[in-house]
C-alpha cells in the first residue's frame, strides 16, 4: 500500500509541475520578444559566473553589474534574479545613479571648442616666446575671442614669470605724467664679424609707442642730439625726457634738449628701474628679435629693428595698455564675437609672418 501511495504522490507532483509549467509557457508566449531576449541574456550572465561542478559563484565586476542593471530595464527582473539579493541589485542601481549625478554636477568651466584649442596650439608653436596672456590678448584684440589666460595656460608649458618691484613714488610720478614723458636708451648688438653696434631707442611712455629707433657704429653726443631732433616734432606736447648718466648724454646735449622744451630727468646711479619702460622695451627687442637673429652689418641691423618696430607699434598687443596696441590699424578695435569661443561663419583667421616667420600677425578676414 505504501508503494502505491508513493506512486500516486509522484504522479500528482508531476501533474502539478506540468500544469505550472504550462501556465508559465502561456505567460511567456504573451510577452514580447525583446523582454524574453533580455531575460535570457540576464540569466546567462548570472549562470556564467558559476564554475564547473557547482562551486561558489565568482564576484561580479563593475562591467557585469552595469550590463545586468541595463538589461533589467527591459523586463521584470525580480523573478530572474538568482545570484544576489534584490537589495544588493537595487544598491547597484543607486551606485550607478550616484556616479551619474556626480559626473553631471562636476565643478569647473566647460571645455572650449576644439578649433579654438587647435588655434591656441598653433599660435604657441608659431611663436615660442609668447606667454598665455600674450596669446589671450592676441585673440581678444585681433580676433574678438575672449578667453581667459588661465584657460590658455592649460595648453602651454608653465613658465615662471618675475616682475621687478620699483620705487612706488617714482612709479606714481611716471603714471601721472606718462603722456608727457619720453625716454631713451642705448643697447649693443654684436654682428657676425664681432663688430659692436649701438641701437638708440626712444619710446613714448604714455602709449608705449616707439617713436624712433636707429643704429650707429660710433655713438656721439652730436649724433644722439640729431636723432632726438628727428624723433621729436616742433609742435610736440612732451615735457620730460628720461635718460641715464651715460657719457653720451653730455651737458651740451641736455642744454639743447631744454631748448626744445623738454626737461631732462636723469636716472640715479646704477638704477635701471628708474628708466624701466625703456629698459623693458630693450629687453623685449632682445627676447623677441635680436636673440634669434645673427646680424651681418649695420644696414642689416637697421632693417631688422625697423621692421620689428613697425610690428611693435601697429600689431603687437601690450598688457600694460589694458591690453591694447600703441598705434592700432583702422580696422581695430574688433568687436567681440557673438559667442565667446566661436568665429563667425563669414570670417576666417589669416596669419601674416613678421621677420620671416619669427612672429605672426593674426587678423580677421572675409571667408
Amino acid at each position: 500500500m505504501s508503494r502505491i501511495f508513493n506512486v500516486l504522490g509522484e504522479l500528482a507532483n508531476l501533474a502539478r509541475t506540468l500544469f505550472v509549467d504550462a501556465i508559465r509557457y502561456i505567460a511567456l508566449c504573451a510577452r514580447s520578444r525583446t523582454a524574453l531576449a533580455a531575460e535570457n541574456l540576464f540569466l546567462r550572465k548570472q549562470l556564467a559566473f558559476y564554475q564547473e561542478r557547482k562551486v561558489a559563484p565568482r564576484r561580479f565586476d563593475n562591467v557585469s553589474r552595469f550590463i545586468l542593471v541595463l538589461l533589467s530595464r527591459a523586463f521584470a527582473w525580480k523573478d530572474a534574479l538568482v545570484n544576489v539579493t534584490p537589495k544588493t541589485f537595487i544598491g547597484w542601481h543607486r551606485e550607478g545613479f550616484r556616479l551619474f549625478w556626480r559626473w553631471k554636477s562636476r565643478s569647473g568651466r566647460p571645455p572650449i571648442l576644439l578649433e579654438l584649442r587647435a588655434l591656441i596650439r598653433q599660435m604657441a608653436r608659431d611663436n615660442p616666446g609668447w606667454g598665455e596672456e600674450r596669446i589671450a590678448n592676441e585673440l581678444l584684440l585681433k580676433l574678438g575671442i575672449q578667453v581667459s589666460p588661465r584657460t590658455v595656460r592649460k595648453y602651454m608649458p608653465k613658465r615662471p614669470r618675475g616682475r621687478p618691484r620699483g620705487d612706488q613714488r617714482w612709479s606714481i610720478f611716471v603714471a601721472n605724467h606718462a603722456k608727457a614723458i619720453i625716454a631713451c636708451d642705448f643697447l649693443t648688438v654684436v654682428t657676425a664679424t664681432f663688430k659692436c653696434l649701438y641701437v638708440l631707442v626712444i619710446i613714448e611712455i604714455g602709449t608705449r609707442k616707439l617713436i624712433h629707433i636707429h643704429v650707429t657704429d660710433h655713438p656721439t653726443s652730436a649724433w644722439t642730439l640729431q636723432q632726438l631732433r628727428e624723433a621729436i616734432p616742433s609742435d610736440h606736447t612732451y615735457r620730460y625726457l628720461i635718460h641715464d648718466r651715460d657719457r653720451i648724454f653730455s651737458a651740451d646735449l641736455d642744454k639743447s634738449t631744454r631748448k626744445m622744451g623738454l626737461r631732462v630727468l636723469k636716472s640715479p646711479y646704477r638704477s635701471p628701474l628708474a628708466n624701466c619702460f625703456c629698459e623693458r622695451v630693450i629687453g623685449t627687442l632682445r627676447r623677441e628679435c635680436l636673440d634669434f637673429l645673427i646680424p651681418l652689418s649695420r644696414l642689416h641691423v637697421h632693417r631688422i629693428v625697423k621692421e620689428w618696430a613697425c610690428y611693435y607699434n601697429r600689431s603687437r598687443p601690450h598688457m600694460s595698455l589694458g591690453p591694447g596696441i600703441p598705434s592700432p590699424p583702422e580696422r581695430l578695435p574688433v568687436r567681440l564675437q557673438p559667442t565667446r569661443h566661436r568665429i563667425a561663419g563669414n570670417q576666417r583667421v589669416s596669419s601674416h609672418p613678421v621677420l620671416s616667420g619669427l612672429h605672426h600677425d593674426y587678423r580677421l578676414e572675409a571667408a
